[in-house]
């Protein structure tokens, strides 16, 4: 079982200022898990408790000179710290600069086994190396043991699962909006009840005996199965229009945790350029996609994926 690839100047950024803090935020741990073609973090995939979130890259936009191989059709797959492994990035990123621009090729990042201290056996490290015209500096980041090849077929069916789009996509038009709405739900209760239309209105509301927060945003972007509202619905409160839609097949509500929501919101420190949210059939989960854009334009950007699955709490459990 091999790896090792340079980290390209864009992949830094991505992993450094974007991606790795943001991931941070729905777990402290994730699989990382690397496949001939693509990088993916992975959290929760092979527990369903908690939120899930899948971050996945093109290797391109990452490495150069990537090289994999294994025994598992050249897929590895281990559990890392994250804040480990942004505190390597971070270390070595500073070591970078320091150096001439003229030294090519000095982030290197690969798979080692070495003895650690206090044992004879070999532990499995994620390795940066910095080198410059003198020197190398060498940073190790403990893993897992990388994943049999029954745990990766494992790991691979649950990520083929898990990209399953909603039928019904509503873009939501301001994050920040929505994490200072949840800030303030954390305070009143720890479930939140999530609706969505075909019509394009989200509605988020927590509620007790003696308290209800929530807000409604209306005719937000949709994609995928979308329907036109009926006009006698209009003037009536955001409490009957979701009841009628969702009466008349139009609308789908969930309820999820308050923390999970607040949670998924967080993915705003990747800086995605468009958010979407939706609910899966049968209120299996609610999905929240993130679009981001190649630089300078409006065109999706297909190198890069990333999404959050938040498992629905149980009616009765209320």
């Amino acid at each position: 079982m091999k790896f090792k690839a340079f980290l390209t100047e864009t992949g830094v950024n991505l992993l450094e200022k974007r991606f790795i803090p943001s991931l941070e935020k729905t777990s402290k741990t994730c699989h990382l898990y690397f496949t001939k073609t693509h990088t993916l973090f992975l959290h929760n995939l092979l527990n369903g408790d908690g939120i899930q979130s899948i971050a996945q890259f093109n290797n391109q936009i990452l490495f150069d000179d990537y090289r994999i191989s294994s025994q598992n059709d050249d897929r590895i797959a281990f559990v890392i710290d994250l804040s480990l492994l942004l505190r390597a990035l971070r270390s070595s990123v500073a070591i970078c600069s320091d150096y001439s621009a003229a030294v090519p090729n000095r982030l290197q990042i690969k798979l080692v086994k070495k003895l650690s201290q206090n044992s004879s056996i070999a532990a499995p490290f994620l390795t940066f190396e910095t080198r410059g015209f003198k020197s190398a500096v060498v940073q190790d980041i403990p893993i897992s043991k990388p994943l049999s090849r029954a745990q990766v077929v494992e790991l691979q069916n649950a990520l083929d699962m898990a990209q399953d789009i909603p039928q019904t996509l509503i873009q939501v038009p301001d994050l920040n909006q929505l994490l200072n709405l949840v800030d303030r739900m954390k305070h009143v209760g720890d479930a939140v009840d999530v609706s969505i239309s075909k019509y394009g209105d989200l509605s988020v509301q927590v509620s007790t005996t003696l308290i209800s927060l929530g807000a409604e945003f209306r005719k937000l972007l949709v994609i995928g199965e979308q329907a036109n509202a009926p006009a006698e619905d209009q003037n009536l409160s955001a409490q009957t229009r979701s009841s009628r839609s969702i009466s008349r097949g139009d609308a789908q509500s969930v309820q999820v945790s308050v923390k999970h929501f607040a949670k998924s919101l967080q993915c705003h420190l990747a800086k995605p350029d468009c958010a979407f949210y939706g609910i899966a059939p049968q209120g299996s989960c609610l999905t929240v996609i993130f679009q981001f854009f190649i630089p300078g334009t409006r065109q999706t950007d297909k190198s890069i994926s990333y999404h959050c699955r938040l498992p629905v709490l149980d009616p009765g459990a209320g």
